[in-house]
């Protein structure tokens, strides 16, 4: 049987990477240093490996602290969460970027927020009481 396991991204930093996804409730699952490739991989998500539960891979490329280019084709990432306001308020509260605010999607009922990680990427949040 076949599961999808994780999207992998490349950041700038673990710390300020990991600071936001804590503001997301993710943690730390398990971490990898490779110092003969010269990167650490962390693995984070809501739970350890749990059926059905995908995870982020956050790739830091030792001594690449100049950032990288998004593209065009990524889009964004998609949670669920119990109160889009209310986790909207603190991840502004951790100093985190809100790039629209919690509402109901357009043509729709669904509320949704977006924010952005430390590296620009996006986070649809998707309200599923």
């Amino acid at each position: 049987m076949s599961s999808f396991l994780h999207t992998m991204v490349r950041v700038r930093s673990l710390e300020q990477s990991l600071g936001f996804y804590t503001l997301l409730g993710m943690r730390e699952l398990r971490r990898r240093d490779v110092p003969e490739g010269r990167y650490t991989l962390v693995f984070i998500g809501f739970a350890d490996n749990a059926a059905g539960q995908a995870e982020i891979e956050l790739t830091y490329n030792w001594g690449q602290d100049d950032g990288y280019d998004l593209g065009t084709g990524f889009g964004h990432f998609a949670i669920g969460v119990a109160d889009v306001a209310a986790l909207v308020e603190r991840v502004r509260a951790g100093g985190g970027k809100v790039v629209r605010e919690a509402g109901p999607v357009k043509f729709g009922t669904s509320m949704i927020a977006f924010v952005e990680d430390p590296d620009g990427y996006r986070i649809e949040l998707i309200e599923r009481p």
